[in-house]
């Protein structure tokens, strides 16, 4: 019940900021695109090691992912090309901060942090791949979700994880880090065995 008033709040929420950004005049597309940029900032703060400034301008493009769609709804914009473009810098916004993470010297916790981070983006790239897979390969046109963590789902830990950096040490990143690095994984294998199934009982795995 408190998820779904949550929900309900939230989307009330939504439409406050889209009409009230849709008065500026930009396009949901343009919003996305626009959200590179404080991306590009907290990069560059990564880079540096000042966790929370590069917090404060991932806090900004979330709330600009947050202005785009709300803006293509309240003006009637959705389109598949918009999301498509959202899903795209989603993924490009992703794949900066853990970049980012790369140059930031985080303690060693069992290997070094640069094989974590690897692997933290590999399991990134087949949770998503997955999914796009299954509808290559005509197993399932529906979206195949599921898994114990999806990209939402890591950029909020990602995005706690760096705030904490900014006031008890990097070593809560690194070991938020390896978490990530190891769920990750874990969705990927999650998401094939969803598709292992329905090709299964569409009887795909004999052909």
């Amino acid at each position: 019940m408190t998820l779904y008033r949550s929900r309900d709040r939230f989307k009330q929420f939504s439409v406050k900021v889209g009409i009230l950004f849709a008065r500026i005049g930009l396009s949901p597309n343009q919003w996305t695109l626009i959200s590179i940029v404080p991306i590009a900032v907290a990069f560059f703060y990564l880079i540096s090691e000042q966790f929370l400034k590069a917090a404060v301008f991932l806090a900004i493009a979330a709330f600009i992912d947050v202005v785009d769609g709300a803006v293509a709804r309240v003006t009637g914009r959705v389109t598949k090309l918009g999301a498509y473009l959202d899903t795209m810098v989603d993924r490009y916004i992703e794949g900066a901060v853990l970049f980012g993470l790369l140059f930031a010297s985080l303690p060693r916790v069992y290997a070094p942090m640069e094989g974590w981070i690897f692997l933290l983006l590999f399991g990134a790239i087949v949770t998503t791949y997955a999914k796009a897979a299954a509808k290559e390969k005509d197993i399932t046109q529906t979206e195949i979700r599921g898994g114990i963590l999806e990209h939402t789902d890591r950029m909020i830990v990602l995005f706690v994880a760096i705030l904490a950096a900014a006031f008890f040490g990097k070593l809560v990143l690194s070991y938020a880090i390896i978490v990530l690095a190891i769920l990750a994984n874990i969705s990927a294998l999650q998401r094939m065995w969803i598709v292992y199934t329905l090709a299964r009982r569409k009887h795909f795995w004999n052909r």
